[in-house]
């Protein structure tokens, strides 16, 4: 069973492992003032998210926040909703034929180009490639 599941994460081309590696934020790091910031952003990841906004949810001081937000989760905020931002357009540009403009704009980017260059810079490809190797299919969303 490990060797077919090596077998279907390795490509052989010798593409990037990230194409396939989905954001798995940590939930279970003990710190419950982090954790109502990570539930709250999961709802509010396409808002204009400022560190304000999250120091308010997290009931803590700026300084305080970041040092523990860091600890909690390895990312500093912005890095977090980045990635969580980048996973939820992967999903789109997986799961359908809404334009990346479209899509930059409902994970909360104005600015089409600069969500282009974190996506990029995360995934390893750019979005139409990313469609074109990962997307279901308009058949297979019809069934």
């Amino acid at each position: 069973m490990l060797e077919v599941a090596q077998f279907f994460l390795i490509d052989p081309n010798g593409r990037e492992q990230r194409f396939y590696s989905k954001f798995a934020p940590q939930f279970y790091h003990g710190d419950e003032a982090i954790l109502r910031v990570q539930h709250w952003l999961q709802i509010h990841y396409s808002d204009a998210v400022a560190i304000a906004d999250m120091t308010a949810v997290a009931v803590l001081g700026e300084r305080t926040f970041l040092r523990r937000f860091k600890k909690a989760t390895g990312m500093k905020p912005i890095e977090y909703l980045q990635a969580l931002r980048v996973g939820k357009a992967r999903e789109m540009l997986e799961f359908s034929q809404t334009s990346f403009g479209e899509i930059a704009w409902n994970v909360g980017y104005e600015d089409q180009g600069a969500f282009r260059k974190v996506f990029v810079r995360l995934v390893g490809l750019p979005p139409g490639e990313y469609r074109r190797r990962f997307s279901v299919g308009a058949a297979a969303l019809n069934s």
